[in-house]
């Protein structure tokens, strides 16, 4: 589990694919103090497990699943990535729970600087559209943001000057593909509403006391 409070971003250093098998090693540096073979890194909103560790990097390995649902698949060496260690017990929860599970892959369709911060507008994966609400939380690459608008074809978020600048927001472009994952209660609620035979169209005041919301 993770905050989506990226802690530095790292530099892919090798991709090695051997047919839907991948392994990725990736130079960083602050993450690495207590890094351990095991562990769980956010890199680019997707969990993954290290496998293996050097003094200025480590490597995980990535299955067709993966590569299918995310873009770790498309990296190459050089590119840079956002990396989160997993959450702790005892760790201030800054942003909202992510769980580094990509739901779908979104497309930049508007990246502009409004004043002091950035606007990023994105093209969500059909059927994501549903759980993204104003105000409400998403992940883009496993940065934790909060949604200003949001309707059929778009959500547009707002990214302060540090996140811009301290993530890989700083380096991307329109029509570039991002890892989405959406707020996992969104997800409940709707598990919810299916078993007990309700949508979010007829759900009512009532229904929505009577399961705690």
């Amino acid at each position: 589990m993770f905050t989506g409070l990226v802690e530095e971003i790292g530099r892919v250093r090798q991709v090695r694919r051997q047919g839907n098998f991948q392994r990725l090693t990736i130079d960083a540096t602050g993450i690495l103090d207590d890094l351990r073979i095991g562990d769980s890194v956010d890199i680019a909103g997707a969990c993954q497990t290290v496998v293996d560790l050097d003094g200025t990097g480590f490597a995980v390995e990535s299955v067709e699943e993966t590569l299918r649902r995310t873009t770790l698949g498309e990296l190459q060496a050089g590119d840079p990535v956002n990396l989160e260690r997993a959450l702790r017990a005892d760790d201030r929860l800054g942003g909202h729970l992510v769980l580094g599970h990509v739901d779908g892959v979104g497309r930049i369709a508007r990246l502009t600087q409004a004043q002091e911060s950035w606007e990023l507008s994105v093209e969500p994966t059909p059927g994501l559209e549903r759980y993204i609400a104003s105000k409400g939380s998403i992940a883009v690459d496993g940065i934790s943001l909060t949604v200003v608008e949001a309707d059929d074809r778009h959500f547009t978020v707002a990214v302060i000057p540090h996140t811009f600048e301290h993530t890989t927001l700083a380096a991307r472009r329109v029509g570039d593909r991002v890892n989405l994952e959406v707020d996992v209660l969104a997800r409940y609620v709707e598990r919810l509403l299916i078993a007990g035979g309700a949508t979010a169209g007829s759900l009512t005041l009532n229904q929505m006391r009577d399961m705690g919301y």
